[in-house]
């Protein structure tokens, strides 16, 4: 009989884990396993964002993908007919092309902080990334491909941290 309640313990272990794990995530507030930033502080991003983006946040939506390679990042206007909107994101994202190219990750940092998740490695690890810039219908992309494991883990955190971040405007995609 000990066997049996040993061997029934051993496997019920992992699932009472699992469990817990769970509801644990259930009840801590994590969105898709990540932290959700107060609303003070979505607030405070925003009000910083407007000083960085020149489209209206509230007009557009920020969508973070993640891949096993890197990601894609893209912004579209949730009218797609705003011509406005859609013109100011594309030449915000061709920009901030540019720059993350050449290391330069001044917006991101100016609006979410020097310390944000993954910054730093993206930083210095820039030469490493292919980043790409493509026009979509609403608006644009930017796509990062990678080959190293640790930069694709810092790119992911990074689009964590500006999921978080920016609440409302953006998205998992």
């Amino acid at each position: 009989m000990k066997r049996e309640h040993r061997r029934a313990g051993l496997l019920l272990a992992p699932l009472a884990a699992l469990t817990l794990a769970v509801a644990g995530c259930a009840t801590s507030g994590h969105d898709h396993g990540q932290h959700q930033a107060s609303a003070e502080r979505q607030a405070e991003v925003a009000a910083k964002g407007r000083t960085v983006m020149p489209f209206d946040l509230d007009r557009t939506t920020h969508r973070f993908s993640k891949t096993a390679t890197g990601g894609v990042q893209t912004v579209t206007a949730d009218d797609p007919s705003d011509v406005r909107q859609i013109t100011l994101i594309r030449q915000h994202l061709a920009e901030e092309v540019t720059a993350f190219r050449e290391g330069d990750f001044g917006d991101p940092a100016a609006i979410h902080g020097g310390h944000m998740p993954g910054l730093h490695e993206l930083q210095e690890g820039h030469t490493r990334v292919d980043i790409r810039y493509a026009q979509m219908p609403a608006g644009a992309q930017i796509t990062y491909i990678t080959g190293e494991p640790s930069l694709v883990k810092a790119l992911h955190a990074w689009f964590d941290a500006q999921v978080s971040d920016h609440g409302r405007h953006a998205e998992h995609g």
